[in-house]
């Protein structure tokens, strides 16, 4: 029973300039991790091939020595892998892949599928028809050839494309690079392996994106898989599993909070998430000072534990009560300043006024303790 891994977008090096150096760092050291993790389950699934549709690379210009990463990353599963240019890595005259064979990067098990037609993988009895993208831009349908390419007797004929099914993405359309959504039955295919899309997704039984291994952006797409796929015999429908391979977690939280059980709920989801989590928090609403405090102490110790915590707070008012107030003792003049600073940023949410009443609230806050020591 033949078995492959399908995977794409792997997007090697790709920078994460928006992080911390170290962050960063260890983002772009992850995606190196993955490719080790697919050569792995290759050989744990016992595949006969691996699939990749397309970006490898983020980039034509990454250095000699990315190149170099990423085929020795492969090197733990010693059967064919098959890889496809796709909009990032195009196929062009003088691309990433023609120096990578001037480098003699490329492993023999490693075959390019440069140019359109089908590349035989006879041990394997697998027939892999490729549509690379040999420009960052089409606007026809790549896959069209599929249809009249011949494959021996009794292979398995896998589609390996990198584009936008039309009319079936949430998002994007109708874009360039475009495939038909009846590709797999129109070409007489046993599966269409797709890259493009970053998530995990199904459209029809033959036809699936892998999405890519290790997520690097905010957006909820089931990031961070990729497939198993088996095919009993030539025309028969496919088995396909879902694997786990990404190390980080991607979450991008927009809370409005109001009352203390808002804010409650949001450290305790915050403290539900692993240590592999990469968070995004954008905070809106009015929050008490006593709450405020609770926030801060609890955003530092997430900010320690998780591989990256951003916390966007310019949009959170703070709405001291008559108990917050009365346990900052700000008697006299600074009781006036502190009560004044309270009136300004909730009439005209004034940024300014709220980033002062935090300062002096906490100010107050800390000369009490040093008094109560």
């Amino acid at each position: 029973m033949p078995k492959f891994l399908h995977t794409a977008d792997w997007q090697m090096g790709r920078a994460f300039t928006r992080f911390e150096t170290e962050d960063g760092a260890a983002l772009v050291e992850a995606r190196f991790e993955a490719i080790e993790t697919l050569a792995r389950l290759a050989n744990e699934h016992q595949c006969d091939a691996v699939l990749v549709a397309g970006d490898v690379f983020d980039a034509q210009t990454v250095s000699d020595r990315t190149v170099r990463r990423v085929f020795n990353a492969t090197k733990a599963f010693s059967g064919p892998w098959v890889m496809l240019p796709g909009n990032h890595d195009a196929g062009l005259a003088e691309s990433v892949w023609t120096r990578a064979q001037r480098l003699g990067a490329v492993p023999e098990n490693v075959h390019l599928a440069l140019q359109p037609g089908v590349i035989d993988l006879e041990p394997q009895r697998l027939s892999i028809l490729g549509a690379p993208l040999t420009q960052r831009h089409t606007y026809g349908d790549l896959t069209e050839p599929f249809s009249g390419y011949e494959s021996p007797e009794g292979f398995i004929r896998i589609g390996l494309a990198h584009g936008s099914v039309q009319g079936l993405l949430p998002d994007e359309i109708d874009s360039t690079n475009p495939i038909a959504p009846d590709r797999a039955e129109a070409s007489r295919l046993d599966y269409l392996a797709l890259g493009d899309w970053h998530g995990t997704k199904q459209i029809d039984e033959r036809t699936w994106y892998s999405g890519t291994p290790e997520p690097e952006r905010f957006r909820n797409n089931e990031a961070g898989n990729a497939l198993i796929v088996e095919v009993p015999e030539a025309g028969a429908t496919p088995t396909v599993t879902r694997i786990p391979t990404g190390r980080y977690q991607w979450h991008q939280w927009r809370e409005t909070l109001a009352v203390q059980s808002d804010l409650d709920q949001l450290l305790e989801r915050l403290n539900a998430l692993p240590e592999s989590a990469v968070v995004d928090l954008r905070l809106e609403g009015s929050i008490t000072l006593a709450g405020e405090e609770t926030l801060l102490k609890a955003l530092s110790v997430a900010e320690a534990r998780f591989r990256s915590l951003r916390c966007e707070r310019s949009g959170l008012q703070l709405a001291p009560t008559d108990e917050d107030i009365a346990a900052l003792k700000a008697d006299g003049y600074v009781g006036e300043v502190v009560e004044s600073l309270r009136e300004r940023q909730e009439g005209a949410q004034d940024d300014a006024a709220r980033d002062a009443l935090a300062i002096l609230a906490g100010l107050l806050r800390e000369r009490e303790q040093e008094t109560s020591r």
